[in-house]
């Protein structure tokens, strides 16, 4: 089968032919229909976040249809379109008991550490496999699997309630999730904080106040448009010390800040400004569960999840295309979501 593959960090994804992956008794196999290009697998190619081990299958945003099943499989079934849960835990260990499946001893994830979803195939345990109802198109489900899911987790972690006001820093892939799902958890206000005015248009048709930061300070005119109080919740889906530091400082009294974005760089705080004075939060959101995947699918499958828009565009399985999104997305350049479609037939 083709795919993708990362050979060396700094160096681009090249296509190779590699055997169709074997299955275990509880494992599924999945012809991959659409796989995602998130920011995360910038990071990946150039080594700020490592994969491994190299030579590595991209992808970790991945949706389709089962086509084998091992002998022990219950779940699922040959024919039955699926997205894939991109944790692969062991479901017994101590941190899986507790439903935190992201800290599992053994585990592992797709597209990082084992082999992921930019490729013709993937095998995966079948619980990972997670029924995609008929309502929600294949391309977006893949988007469903990080970017919205990714977002829900952070929003979460957040402990949101209903009336908080939320500010969402960076409205890419994952923030144009986060403007919706804040909405349908019922956030009063959502401000979506950007340089880019396309996405802060589409953000503001889903219900955003948009906030630019090109040539304005987006933390003062939060702190304008509360009249001082600032937000409850702020989620910073960049990965930039500058824009984590304007997440902390735009919370209100009580305030928490969840950092989901991958940055390699160390953030600077005025501890007591920005924390201890109004006993603000600052909360690291790794990943997301299984368990919120239901929640997750019903809201896109009744439209409070819209990724019709968000889903830019759609690319081929070629190294030349992929590496192209990649680059975009190293200079914060590219269109809001792009997934790879393997066969368009």
């Amino acid at each position: 089968m083709r795919a993708l593959r990362l050979t060396a960090p700094g160096h681009p994804v090249e296509l190779h032919d590699v055997p169709v992956p074997a299955l275990g008794p509880r494992d599924v196999l999945v012809r991959v229909r659409a796989a995602g290009i998130c920011h995360s697998d910038a990071h990946y190619r150039a080594g700020r976040s490592p994969a491994r081990p190299l030579p590595l299958v991209l992808g970790h945003e991945v949706a389709g249809v089962v086509e084998r099943v091992g002998e022990m499989v219950t779940l699922v079934r040959p024919g039955d379109r699926v997205c894939l849960h991109y944790l692969i835990a062991c479901a017994d260990c101590w941190h899986c008991s507790r439903g935190s499946e992201q800290f599992c001893r053994t585990g592992s994830m797709i597209g990082h550490f084992r082999d992921g979803g930019w490729a013709e195939y993937i095998a995966v345990p079948e619980r990972n496999a997670v029924r995609l109802p008929d309502e929600i198109p294949l391309e977006h489900g893949a988007v469903l699997m990080c970017s919205s899911a990714t977002s829900l987790h952070a929003l979460r972690k957040g402990r949101i309630v209903g009336g908080d006001r939320v500010a969402v820093f960076g409205v890419g892939g994952l923030g144009m999730s986060a403007v919706q799902l804040a909405r349908a958890l019922g956030a009063l206000d959502v401000f979506a904080v950007d340089l880019d005015d396309a996405k802060l248009a589409m953000a503001e048709s889903f219900g955003a106040i948009p906030i630019s930061a090109r040539g304005a300070d987006p933390v003062a005119t939060i702190l304008e448009r509360t009249g001082g109080a600032g937000v409850d919740v702020a989620l910073e889906l960049i990965g930039l010390p500058l824009t984590m530091r304007q997440a902390v400082q735009a919370l209100g009294v009580q305030g928490r800040a969840v950092v989901a974005g991958l940055a390699d760089r160390p953030l600077e705080l005025d501890t007591y400004r920005d924390l201890l004075g109004k006993e603000a939060e600052l909360i690291g959101a790794n990943d997301h569960l299984l368990q919120e995947l239901p929640l997750l699918l019903e809201l896109a499958r009744r439209r409070a999840l819209d990724l019709a828009r968000v889903v830019a565009r759609t690319v081929p399985l070629d190294a030349d295309a992929v590496n192209a999104v990649l680059d975009e997305l190293d200079r914060f350049g590219a269109p809001v979501r792009t997934v790879i479609v393997p066969d368009p037939a």
